[in-house]
């Protein structure tokens, strides 16, 4: 099945504890059906100091949010959108945003 969501599109959390958050899709979890979003869903991590050259600390690293939560942002109207796909005569396949029926990528 072809892909909706993809790294490197803009996307908006529509449910969940970060609604309304926007950001950048950092990677995605095909097998898992989520995603990991810039800015989205951080937590907060304690490490140990490991060896010489690492010390250890709290980091912040962004948490997969499941594909169900998130839109991608029409590059239009610049609002959640959701995603169709079309053929164009060139025989390529296309992402096209449902809301200003535009194409997303190429």
């Amino acid at each position: 099945m072809a892909a909706r969501i993809r790294k490197g599109d803009q996307v908006v959390v529509i449910s969940g504890a970060s609604k309304g958050r926007q950001g950048e899709v950092l990677r995605v979890l095909p097998t898992v059906n989520k995603a990991v979003v810039q800015g989205v869903a951080v937590a907060k991590k304690h490490t140990k100091a490991r060896g010489m050259g690492e010390p250890g600390g709290i980091i912040s690293k962004e948490m997969p949010i499941h594909l169900s939560n998130i839109a991608l942002i029409d590059p239009e109207t610049k609002k959640a959108t959701r995603i169709g796909f079309r053929t164009l005569e060139d025989g390529r396949k296309v992402r096209v945003a449902r809301k200003s029926d535009s194409v997303i990528d190429g």
